[in-house]
């Protein structure tokens, strides 16, 4: 089965159909495939060489950064098999196998720069690995990332609190301590392994949905956290991941999509300067206007004329992304993403979202 195939397949199975598929007849009046090809080129040279993963100054957060990094790759069109970068993805993918713990977590707890909030690299890791599993056709390298991804779902529902949600690290060991940013990074990851055909339990899913519901403010925001009796108002970039994950999951016109949507058109400026977590906010609200497209508003809402478009948001966007690039095609981080690969990857995740290459990401 081809890599095309094999992705419409895939596309179909997940039911994304909110709005219609991009043509490249369409394609955006900013031109922006210098910036991605640099930006690619960048990542492709920051990538240790004998490891195979990619890390901030001083070895932080590699696990999270390695499988954003991946996934900017496999979105390119590369695959282990074929393509410009598949070297660096395959030594990416033999790195996480590597390091990956007997009791399913991606990463290493034992490294001092990962031991205090593993459940993020655990996330994004399992997002590039379930990636790459629904394009792998080598039989055995197949198999042993079906164990892989196996366990690593199991971790996922062990690590889980009562709550429903996730925190920087486990449940057992953070003392039920949920926050949703984590709890996100948990969610798409496993709508990606269920749509590459790894079993993820139901009762992980409708747990994670009640904490979302819960954590959704009267004005239609998520708080940061519903550990301690919860409160705290909504935080424009957790609600933009929460629409991000509303969609991932099929949940289209959801009535909680649905408000999570209007408080991110009330809260985001996208592409006007720097705001408290941008990188992460533009991250995945850029996913949630991909799906939307230029119809989805009215779809969503009925009636309403003025409402978001992907085509004027892409355009400020990139506008945006590329007055802000670096001459070597990385990007600067803010806050907890200083680091350039974990920007440059999350930046080009933005920009490559119209190549359509990844079911999670497609419409």
């Amino acid at each position: 089965m081809n890599r095309i195939t094999r992705r419409a397949m895939l596309a179909s199975a997940a039911g994304l159909t909110l709005a219609p598929t991009f043509s490249w007849a369409d394609e955006p009046k900013v031109d922006v495939q210098e910036s991605i090809r640099k930006g690619l080129d960048f990542l492709a040279k920051s990538q240790n060489k004998a490891e195979g993963n990619w890390e901030a100054l001083g070895g932080q957060y590699p696990t999270s950064i390695t499988g954003l990094a991946g996934m900017a790759l496999l979105m390119e069109g590369s695959t282990m098999r074929e393509g410009k970068y598949s070297q660096n993805i395959k030594k990416a993918v033999e790195w996480f196998m590597k390091r990956s713990q007997p009791n399913g977590l991606l990463g290493n707890p034992n490294n001092a720069t990962e031991a205090s909030r593993y459940m993020y690299g655990h996330g994004f890791g399992l997002l590039f690995l379930a990636s790459v599993y629904g394009e792998e056709e080598d039989e055995k390298r197949r198999k042993d990332l079906e164990k892989l991804l196996t366990k690593a779902v199991e971790f996922c529902g062990k690590s889980q609190t009562d709550k429903g949600g996730w925190g920087y690290v486990s449940a057992s060991e953070g003392g039920n301590f949920d926050e949703g940013s984590v709890t996100i990074t948990q969610l798409q990851p496993l709508r990606a392994a269920r749509n590459a055909g790894i079993v993820v339990p139901k009762v992980i899913i409708d747990k994670s949905i009640d904490y979302m519901k819960k954590s959704t403010t009267a004005d239609g925001g998520i708080m940061y956290s519903l550990a301690h009796g919860g409160g705290g108002g909504g935080r424009p970039a957790l609600t933009a991941a929460a629409v991000a994950c509303a969609f991932s999951q099929g949940e289209y016109k959801s009535e909680l999509a649905k408000k999570w949507f209007k408080y991110c058109q009330k809260t985001i400026p996208f592409g006007k300067g720097r705001n408290p977590h941008d990188e992460y906010q533009n991250y995945y609200f850029s996913q949630a206007m991909y799906v939307l497209g230029d119809d989805g508003w009215e779809k969503l809402f009925p009636g309403e004329k003025n409402g978001m478009k992907w085509s004027e948001f892409r355009k400020t966007m990139y506008e945006h992304l590329k007055s802000t690039q670096n001459a070597d095609g990385s990007w600067n981080g803010g806050g907890w993403v200083s680091a350039p690969a974990l920007a440059t990857s999350m930046n080009l995740t933005i920009l490559q979202l119209e190549n359509a290459t990844l079911p999670i990401y497609q419409r």
